[in-house]
């Protein structure tokens, strides 16, 4: 079961602020000041400060996540923790997602916290394809509205950690971005033959790991409204509780 930690911080800043006003008022109002306040006012009215800044920051500024799986290999694992921009995309209320101040829109190449279609957990994966777009893949290569994404520049599986010899990873230059994927030696199902066009108000997301995402090959763009923020850098990396953190892959996200 997900942990909405949003909707809690928001629950937890409302109680302490609650508090927080009661005590001014009811301080307000005693001719005694050296009279305590309740103790359910005085434990919890000292949090709300607090409370209100990590929410403001979280849900307007930046907001840690951490990478749950390999679909976005080779550009993040798993295990990285990585910084999401929560206003390069516009600003929104937290918990709801309404958007209430426009201040940009998702690019060919962004990479993108998110929301899918039929789930409630946050998925990160590339933008590919914006409103209007026709996206295609054939063989493992990438088409938007019939221009070829071209492809070059392999390296070895070995050079970034992933021993494996089905794989390949290749850069890839989307619409000007240059960015590193992964796929099989063998297109699968949807790398093989895959087209679509993205709706208006939507945009097609793709895992880097192209023969292992789930994505919106499988589950259909995504809807404006369930953008979280544009993840920009890699701050920590840490995949075990036992094992020590590594600050090795610290750096911007490409």
């Amino acid at each position: 079961m997900d942990i909405d930690f949003p909707l809690i911080l928001v629950v937890l800043t409302a109680i302490a602020g609650s508090m927080w006003l009661a005590d001014k008022v009811y301080l307000s109002k005693q001719r005694d000041k050296d009279k305590p306040s309740p103790w359910y006012v005085e434990a919890t009215a000292p949090f709300f400060p607090v409370l209100l800044i990590v929410l403001v920051v979280r849900s307007f500024v930046v907001e840690p996540f951490q990478i749950p799986s390999g679909s976005m290999i080779p550009t993040l694992e798993v295990g990285d923790f990585i910084l999401v921009n929560k206003y390069a995309f516009g600003l929104r209320l937290p918990v709801s997602g309404i958007k209430i101040f426009d201040v940009g829109e998702p690019k060919h190449g962004d990479v993108m916290v998110f929301i899918p279609p039929n789930d409630d957990r946050y998925f990160i994966k590339r933008v590919v394809g914006l409103p209007g777009d026709e996206v295609r893949f054939i063989d493992n290569y990438l088409y938007i509205n019939g221009n070829k994404m071209p492809q070059a520049m392999q390296l070895n599986n070995t050079d970034i950690g992933v021993e494996t010899t089905n794989y390949t990873v290749i850069g890839e230059r989307l619409k000007g971005v240059d960015h590193l994927i992964r796929k099989h030696v063998e297109a699968g199902r949807y790398g093989r033959n895959y087209a679509a066009i993205v709706p208006e108000g939507h945009y097609f997301m793709v895992g880097d790991n192209r023969d292992n995402s789930s994505d919106s090959r499988v589950w259909g763009p995504v809807p404006e409204e369930n953008i979280v923020g544009k993840a920009f850098a890699v701050w920590m990396h840490w995949e075990k509780m036992l094992s020590v953190p590594s600050f090795d892959r610290v750096g911007a996200i490409k």
